[in-house]
């Protein structure tokens, strides 16, 4: 982490302090996403210039990687709009790898895992008419073992309790020990053990946003889609046998 400190005459003849902290980051989206909290201007007498740099820059000391990360209650962002575009750009070239798979081409459900938990970042892609629905969804403790709130990595392994990257058919559904809930087929090489990982779409009381008011995110799956108790029959309803689901970063 470094801390720049700069100073300025203003026209009333104090000193202008600008506080910036450059930190040490393992995703450049995330320093950019989050750089304003640390850059603040303050304008001081040049009595207390010092004793202002030195508190400055002792309380604007910023984690040097994503696990570091504490959040701050209440940070949920519901205004996310539409998937990235170059992540639909993917999951349509997914569906056209994957066309003889799919029997619905008409949608799309895409789960950004650039985004944190404590963001709606499952998307319902209505291919026809081009509108979209956002849903919270958990990913799995294995791609997030200090519980950040974001996904550190994928991993196709068994065991593993991680998320798998990559495109899923959506298969039956069936009644398991959270529900109502929906197999789901691997079809690329990094998530081809979906369906024997037991990786699939089911409801969990980990996934709402009390738990984003109390704690900035929501829990962790053991590498499933989880879904809001609340969101989980629109889910189901829409994402249905013989879908496409592509689960990616960017």
């Amino acid at each position: 982490m470094r801390i720049l400190l700069r100073s300025e005459k203003t026209t009333l003849g104090a000193m202008r302090l600008t506080v910036l902290v450059l930190r040490r980051s393992a995703s450049v989206p995330l320093l950019l996403a989050n750089v304003s909290p640390y850059l603040i201007s303050m304008i001081i007498g040049r009595r207390h210039f010092i004793q202002s740099a030195i508190a400055g820059a002792s309380l604007l000391a910023a984690p040097s990687t994503a696990t570091d990360i504490v959040f701050a209650p209440g940070t949920g962002n519901n205004s996310v709009g539409s998937p990235s575009p170059l992540l639909l750009s993917r999951a349509k070239a997914a569906l056209d790898m994957h066309k003889s798979r799919i029997r619905n081409h008409d949608l799309i459900a895409i789960a950004d895992f650039s985004k944190p938990s404590r963001d709606p970042r499952f998307y319902i892609v209505d291919l026809q008419n081009g509108s979209s629905a956002h849903y919270l969804v958990a990913h799995g403790k294995g791609s997030d073992p200090s519980h950040s709130g974001w996904v550190q990595h994928f991993s196709n392994v068994h065991g593993s309790e991680a998320t798998s990257a990559g495109s899923y058919l959506v298969g039956d559904t069936y009644i398991g020990q959270y529900g109502e809930s929906r197999r789901l087929i691997g079809l690329d090489p990094q998530n081809d053990q979906a369906e024997a990982r037991a990786i699939v779409i089911h409801p969990a009381w980990y996934v709402n946003k009390s738990l984003i008011q109390d704690q900035g995110k929501i829990g962790r799956s053991q590498g499933c889609f989880a879904f809001a108790k609340n969101d989980i029959n629109v889910i189901l309803e829409r994402v249905a046998p013989g879908c496409l689901l592509y689960a990616d970063k960017v």
